[in-house]
């Protein structure tokens, strides 16, 4: 017990010595982990194993409607990535899954490598292309974070792609606009294009 309070003391002095910024990405980032970790524990459901409601449509097209679909992907003891939507439905017909209010992970050597969350997304089931639409908001490993119209993600060996209105922040370091955005198959790396403006700050937040 003395330890852990030893340790509780700790990280709450290192906490508070850290800058307003630094504090508020902290912050942001522990709130994203606390909902996926709800999300996921309150679903309890797997892609092509959630309780389905079958409704004929036209053209006897079969329509999946489901709340809180969680959608994995594991190869030889891998994981790629994972997504929660509250609500969504699966067209069988076109194999592509339709989420709102989406929130997941995607993986590099089995630990979180890239958060996200926006209010639409697909997969799809033929393909593997994960699309995110509509307030998409990133997060990777090193805390840069990124805001996009919409972001594509087509493999872990392939680069992600976001598209439209394209914000990139690194901490108190540089902030980013641009046309067009590319992260790295490892989530360590972007680069920008299109119509960009870069801004670059010192420790302080000064130009």
């Amino acid at each position: 017990m003395g330890n852990l309070k030893q340790n509780i003391k700790k990280y709450y002095e290192r906490f508070k010595s850290m800058d307003k910024k630094k504090r508020s990405y902290l912050i942001a980032i522990l709130s994203i982990v606390f909902v996926m970790a709800w999300a996921f524990i309150s679903a309890g459901v797997i892609t092509c194993n959630f309780n389905r409601s079958q409704i004929k449509g036209k053209g006897d097209e079969q329509k999946v409607e489901a709340e809180g679909i969680i959608i994995t992907e594991t190869k030889d003891g891998n994981k790629y990535f994972e997504i929660y939507g509250e609500t969504g439905h699966y067209s069988n017909d076109h194999n592509i899954a339709t989420l709102n209010n989406v929130i997941g992970n995607f993986y590099r050597d089995n630990k979180v490598a890239m958060s996200f969350q926006s209010s639409k997304g697909t997969y799809n089931e033929t393909t593997g292309e994960i699309t995110l639409y509509d307030h998409t908001y990133i997060v990777l490993e090193d805390m840069t974070s990124l805001n996009t119209d919409k972001l594509v993600w087509s493999g872990s060996d392939k680069e992600t792609v976001a598209n439209g209105h394209v914000v990139i922040k690194k901490g108190n370091e540089m902030i980013a606009t641009a046309e067009k955005g590319y992260i790295s198959p490892g989530y360590e790396k972007f680069k920008i294009a299109g119509k960009t403006t870069t801004k670059l700050y010192d420790n302080k937040g000064a130009k």
